[in-house]
């Protein structure tokens, strides 16, 4: 699909990939307010290279591409300039509202794996578990396929072994 050169079709564009760009934000944000942020800030470069886009790649690939960009300079500049957080009832509140099925324990930690993991094997994953092909991985990241197969390899492993120290 060639996005319509127009306002009107950027945001179209925007409303069908929404997902997409909370996806990242997510993954690289803990707190509301940031994720709102670099979810404003990806957007914003979206739109600055829009007329940019090559229809040479799919276009989730492009914004794929430029969110995780974003979405990793964004995580940098936040490392630098980390603001101290207060405690809330919110965070202090020890017993969930409902314990967790093992699934969803799972996805949990999962989550909470990958966003210890540094930000280009964070970005390799999100995209892994999109089902995205080693060529698109590696069109989004600049990499070969070639290295996306072997870090994800090697990250896969890492994270089985975190699995594995967790269920000991």
């Amino acid at each position: 699909m060639v996005p319509q050169q127009t306002a009107d079709g950027f945001l179209r564009i925007i409303t069908e990939n929404k997902g997409l760009i909370y996806k990242v934000a997510h993954l690289y944000c803990s707190n509301d307010e940031d994720r709102k942020d670099l979810c404003q800030e990806i957007i914003y470069q979206l739109w600055r290279s829009f007329q940019r886009y090559d229809e040479q790649y799919k276009l989730s690939t492009w914004m794929y591409k430029i969110a995780l960009n974003v979405a990793i300079s964004f995580y940098r500049k936040g490392q630098r300039h980390a603001r101290a957080q207060p405690l809330t009832a919110d965070l202090l509140q020890l017993v969930p509202d409902k314990e967790p099925d093992g699934t969803e324990q799972q996805i949990r930690l999962l989550r909470q794996y990958i966003n210890t993991l540094h930000e280009l094997d964070r970005a390799l994953m999100i995209l892994y578990l999109e089902e995205k092909s080693h060529k698109e991985i590696a069109d989004i990241l600049g990499l070969t396929p070639t290295n996306v197969a072997t870090r994800i390899g090697r990250v896969k492993e890492k994270l089985k072994q975190k699995f594995a120290n967790t269920n000991n």
